[in-house]
């Protein structure tokens, strides 16, 4: 009985520390993901790139509106993948603009929209054109926990949009263009802290 009345008061402790008040913040951590699929005039060649670690780095706002909240944020990104070998690297500022809700003490889920700026490419010793769109869309969805002013979480992130980077120099094709899909999909694990 008196493990069960300790376990009871810590979870009610737990509940009475959780970040439920409006606030800024700061936030990093950890992509695991790829981009899309290496195609020449259309056709796949590689699907599915070897996928990376990357990282993330940024800022956020909360608005407690009661058992939901909103939450905007704007990051710096850099994901890495390979397509046989050669490592493909894309740079973007992420703005999700997120709308979740307090499912019970520190957890809760959220979802919404990512715009997405890319700011550079870079394939290993190959010149790319600009991407066909610097500013796309995706959508974000994940579950997260916090502590007092200390949060986790964990989402997923897909792009909508197809966003094609070319190969200028086309020494590796014979048939026609060969491109790149910039198009995100991630695994991302989050660290904030409210400040």
């Amino acid at each position: 009985m008196k493990k069960f009345l300790m376990i009871c008061l810590l979870l009610i402790g737990t509940i009475g520390v959780a970040q439920t008040d409006d606030g800024f913040g700061i936030k990093a951590g950890l992509n695991y993901g790829s981009t899309g699929d290496l195609k020449e005039n259309g056709s796949t060649i590689i699907d599915n790139p070897d996928e990376k670690l990357g990282y993330h780095i940024g800022v956020f706002g909360k608005l407690d509106l009661g058992p939901i909240y909103l939450r905007p944020e704007i990051q710096y990104t850099k994901l890495s993948n390979e397509y046989n070998g050669v490592t493909f690297d894309l740079q973007k500022l992420d703005a999700p603009i997120l709308v979740g809700f307090n499912v019970i003490g520190p957890l809760h889920v959220f979802a919404g929209p990512s715009l997405q700026y890319v700011v550079d490419t870079d394939l290993e010793d190959v010149e790319l054109s600009d991407v066909s769109e610097d500013f796309t869309v995706g959508a974000q969805f994940g579950v997260g926990v916090n502590l007092g002013n200390l949060g986790i979480d964990v989402r997923y992130e897909r792009g909508f949009n197809d966003n094609e980077v070319s190969f200028i120099n086309n020494n590796v094709s014979i048939g026609g263009p060969v491109t790149i899909d910039t198009r995100p999909e991630q695994i991302i694990v989050a660290l904030s802290l409210k400040l």
